[in-house]
């Protein structure tokens, strides 16, 4: 088969035969979640290489209730046994407050066979479909827009015969939904005309409004035509309080989320979809992506998906396929930034947030009143992901690409250390090399293990480490031009099992120290930079010390030392220092 050198030439711009002049929709903003549907036991399984088992179904269903879904689509009963015995199995085990929806054909043998189905629920939701655009009229039925109308009345009478007329089946509170099929691609007034007839069949109340259920079959154009058919619609059929009106996206120009947003605003109550966009062909509208979208617009959409593993855990082992690592919101690396000035922007926003959490907790507890909920508001993070039940730790990760702020937030997360920019930039160019040389991500153990192997004393990664110190105290020395209190330390360093003793004095305890150890071991040791803060909040913390020193004539070094003692810790910080000294060859041992 020959391709053509130009491919548009075969396709028609698509024309929706509208002229909404006095559209509404861009001037709206969402205030409010829909009305829910979960489809994907019935469009998510019919769209899968290998289709649920029916205790695979089971797990779906209970995660879909768990999450908070008030209207789920089960099955096609018609179709075979099997879904035909899921749904009974759905009809005697969901909540009192959970409406089975199934879908029919408008075809009188196949609707006897669902309603069969669905004996003794609570709350069910009877679903037929009958397609209306000229294209499968012409092309798939054979059908006049008369015969089409007429059979889609038909079957919703029938379809009321078996239920709501029918005494023997008032234990059930019954919904209709009808759905003019491929209806972004039906003649609007066409669509307008045979609901019409479809609902004077049904006789809704606004009590229990008939559902519309106005489909992209095919997603035809850009979403803002689909919203102007939506408002179209919502304008023009009559007694709209009797009509709940639901959108069923798909995803075949990739708009699908947009599209649904944006017919919401057009007027649409409801909304059908499948979690992370599975469904036929291109896909059904990501529920997902909808509901946390409203979240960050400071709306609850009454669904929960705060353990976002579990729903990922259930939905990948029913459906057997992944999710893509950057689907909004689930994916795995969708709150992860590996770049060095997306990780700067997130370490300083997590900052500020955490300065007016104390703030406002410091200003309630002097007034005595509720502490206010600290507004998120973050560089490149939407959503807090502790929200959907992510851990910090997962935001930042560490690659080639990642800067000096990745790798010493992960420090700053796991060991409290909270790094000089000056040993951050340090640190950052270990990282880097160990990424080069594995090429690929470090996990956090191995940035932590870096870390911990390079600049804290532990005895397994240590030449030198500091045994005792013996004495520590203010003595005075006078002089005719000067007087002043100096700090004298007496210490004891062990190199391996040898036993070093230290003495020294010097401006302060730190100095005295260094005075020591340059004695002894006959290089200056002078301290160029010194950071210290405490490692928790209460009077029992321990101390982090940073000291970055140049011994003899050689490179600085950075040094770390943790304590009780303040002190002791910044003396830690200078045997640190020492010991990478002598790894590097610039002292050595006898």
């Amino acid at each position: 088969m020959t391709m053509l050198k130009d491919p548009s030439l075969k396709y028609k711009k698509f024309d929706p035969k509208l002229n909404l002049k006095t559209r509404q929709w861009p001037l709206r903003t969402l205030d409010k979640p829909p009305r829910w549907l979960s489809t994907d036991l019935r469009d998510g399984n019919q769209s899968l290489p290998d289709p649920m088992t029916v205790e695979e179904k089971q797990i779906y269903f209970k995660k879909l209730v768990e999450i908070g879904f008030k209207e789920i689509e089960v099955a096609f009963p018609s179709a075979s046994q099997i879904d035909f015995d899921f749904t009974r199995w759905c009809v005697q085990n969901a909540p009192s407050d959970v409406a089975i929806q199934v879908l029919a054909p408008c075809r009188p043998q196949f609707i006897k066979r669902t309603i069969d189905a669905l004996k003794g629920a609570k709350k069910a939701i009877v679903h037929i479909y009958m397609a209306t655009s000229e294209c499968f009229r012409d092309i798939v039925f054979n059908l006049s827009k008369e015969e089409t109308k007429k059979q889609a009345t038909e079957c919703t009478r029938y379809v009321r015969t078996l239920t709501k007329d029918d005494p023997n089946m008032h234990e059930t509170e019954w919904m209709f939904e009808f759905s003019p099929e491929t209806f972004s691609d039906t003649d609007p007034d066409y669509a307008i005309e045979v609901c019409e007839s479809v609902k004077a069949a049904w006789n809704p109340s606004i009590r229990n409004p008939i559902i519309f259920n106005l489909p992209a079959t095919v997603e035809m154009s850009t979403p803002n035509v689909y919203a102007d058919q939506i408002e179209n619609f919502c304008n023009k059929i009559s007694e709209r309080k009797k009509v709940c009106i639901s959108l069923h996206p798909h995803n075949d120009r990739g708009c699908a989320v947009a599209a649904a947003e944006l017919a919401q605003l057009a007027g649409a109550d409801r909304v059908e979809g499948c979690l992370f966009g599975n469904g036929e062909r291109t896909g059904n509208v990501d529920l997902v992506t909808l509901a946390l979208n409203l979240y960050t617009q400071g709306i609850n959409p009454h669904l929960d998906f705060s353990d976002m593993k579990s729903v990922i855990d259930v939905v990948e082992k029913c459906n057997k396929i992944p999710i893509h690592p950057r689907a909004p919101y689930g994916g795995q690396l969708v709150v992860c930034a590996f770049s060095g000035s997306h990780q700067d922007a997130i370490k300083k926003g997590f900052k500020k947030h955490e300065q007016k959490k104390r703030k406002l907790a410091f200003e309630a507890e002097s007034s005595g009143k509720k502490c206010r909920i600290v507004d998120w508001k973050m560089p490149y993070l939407p959503l807090d992901p502790r929200d959907i039940g992510r851990t910090y730790e997962a935001i930042i990760r560490v690659n080639s690409q990642s800067g000096k702020r990745g790798a010493s937030w992960i420090i700053l997360r796991n060991l409290e250390l909270d790094l000089p920019r000056g040993l951050q930039i340090e640190f950052s160019k270990v990282v880097q090399r160990e990424t080069e040389a594995k090429t690929r991500e470090l996990k956090t153990s191995e940035i932590v293990g870096l870390f911990e192997t390079k600049y804290i004393i532990f005895p397994e990664n240590t030449v030198i480490k500091l045994e005792k110190v013996n004495a520590f105290r203010l003595v005075d020395y006078h002089s005719d031009t000067k007087k002043g209190g100096k700090r004298e330390i007496h210490s004891i360093i062990k190199n391996n099992n040898k036993e070093i003793k230290l003495n020294g004095v010097g401006n302060g305890p730190i100095s005295a120290f260094a005075n020591s150890l340059a004695a002894y071991f006959n290089r200056d040791f002078d301290v160029v930079n010194y950071h210290e803060h405490s490692l928790g909040k209460d009077s029992d913390s321990q101390a982090a010390s940073y000291i970055n020193c140049r011994i003899g004539s050689n490179p600085p070094l950075w040094g770390v030392g943790i304590h009780e003692d303040v002190n002791v810790a910044g003396f830690n910080a200078l045997i640190s220092c020492l010991n990478q000294s002598v790894r590097a060859n610039f002292i050595h041992l006898n």
